[in-house]
């Protein structure tokens, strides 16, 4: 009878063991190529999560969660796709955040994720086009999407008193996605188009591509490009010919990088990125600053959040499969339930685990409408003495 008790206690303790079993979550973003700059600090919130997940000791009955990275290179789909399948069949991982690019990310949903049944959650990838994409309820994004952000841009010149501008934009997913949004919503308003025409990212000469925007004209150039790689090309020339007068930039150019670079001569450029000044975002501030982290980077409050969100549908489900956790995503992140905000994640796990309801506010407001996406807000810029200066919200 002892040895019997025994051995069920034994059994007790591996099946306990078992069910705490390590999760691991893939990281996959541009970690080389035309964001290359963007995507450390993105990372790095995203590990910032996890570590405080894991400091709670409350993640689906004790399990500790460990990152993976892996380089979609934000251009190559073959890439992008290949860094997918080796987290999913070789590293086993139970979700990823990413991709960064939006042609990534329709890579890597159409032929990885959604054939393997793992949920995404982009904090980035913004192409118009993914929200109408078949993904079985796998896809999420917390950035909105770009035809929301040309709306917005569009409104911002409109209002500086712009009446007609050239779009130069990077020949991709993104970059088509945000010149066409921009052009249909300033042609709506009454503005002027005079040319929208693709560069191609890696060319070391853009003196035709300016050439032909120049000759077009317009009150200012739109670059809906990368600030690590053709967008800072077509700077460069403009610049260098005096084109233009003003830029206007969408979300990709916002590199540190670029304004690096090129400092006070790009005095006057401003354009939007996704964010608000809700006290999240102050909160993700300081707890970036303490942690060494460049919490003011493009698209570390969606990082943030997209991987809070995953990580609080599985304890939701109570399992790290997606199959189980997928359609509690939209339950975190929306009402009912107490707000969440940043640094507050052991009080929500625990809510969780208790059987309560969750309304996840975290760093970027952020509310998924279907199809699983973030319904936005922005905040726009300006370039003033060389830095980088909030002007308002929108």
């Amino acid at each position: 009878m002892k040895k019997f008790l025994l051995v069920s206690a034994s059994l007790l303790v591996l099946a306990t063991a078992a069910k705490a079993e390590d999760v691991k979550i893939g990281i996959e973003m541009g970690f080389t190529g035309p964001i290359e700059t963007l995507t450390p600090p993105m990372a790095q919130a995203a590990e910032l999560v996890i570590k405080e997940v894991n400091d709670s000791g409350l993640f689906l009955d004790g399990a500790k969660i460990t990152a993976v990275r892996s380089d979609e290179t934000c251009i190559d789909a073959g890439a992008a796709t290949a860094a997918a399948e080796r987290l999913i069949t070789g590293d086993k991982v139970a979700g990823i955040i990413g991709p960064s690019c939006s042609g990534a990310a329709t890579a890597v949903l159409t032929n990885v994720a959604v054939p393997n049944g793992i949920v995404l959650i982009s904090p980035s990838a913004t192409s118009p086009a993914l929200s109408t994409l078949e993904d079985k309820g796998l896809f999420f994004r917390t950035a909105p999407s770009d035809a929301r952000e040309g709306e917005v841009l569009a409104q911002i010149m409109w209002d500086r008193g712009i009446k007609s501008v050239a779009i130069s934009y990077t020949n991709n997913d993104y970059g088509k996605g945000v010149a066409s949004s921009v052009q249909t919503a300033f042609e709506k308003l009454g503005g002027k188009v005079t040319l929208s025409a693709p560069h191609e990212d890696g060319k070391g000469d853009y003196s035709a591509e300016v050439g032909s925007l120049a000759s077009a004209g317009g009150d200012a150039l739109v670059i809906a490009g990368y600030a690590d790689q053709g967008g800072a090309g077509i700077v460069q020339t403009v610049l260098d010919t005096g084109a233009f007068s003003k830029f206007a930039f969408p979300n990709g150019m916002w590199g540190a990088s670029l304004v690096k670079r090129f400092g006070t001569q790009l005095d006057g450029a401003f354009g939007n990125l996704p964010g608000t000044d809700s006290p999240g975002a102050a909160k993700l501030m300081e707890m970036t600053e303490k942690a060494g982290i460049a919490g003011s980077a493009t698209f570390v409050p969606e990082t943030y959040d997209a991987t809070a969100l995953m990580l609080l549908a599985m304890q939701a489900a109570k399992s790290s499969a997606s199959a189980d956790y997928k359609s509690k995503i939209m339950d975190v992140a929306n009402a009912p339930g107490e707000k969440i905000y940043p640094g507050e994640l052991a009080k929500a796990l625990q809510i969780l685990k208790d059987g309560g309801d969750i309304d996840y506010v975290g760093a970027s407001a952020v509310e998924l409408i279907e199809p699983g996406e973030s319904a936005g807000a922005f905040r726009e810029q300006e370039i003033e003495g060389g830095a980088v200066k909030t002007v308002k919200f929108h």
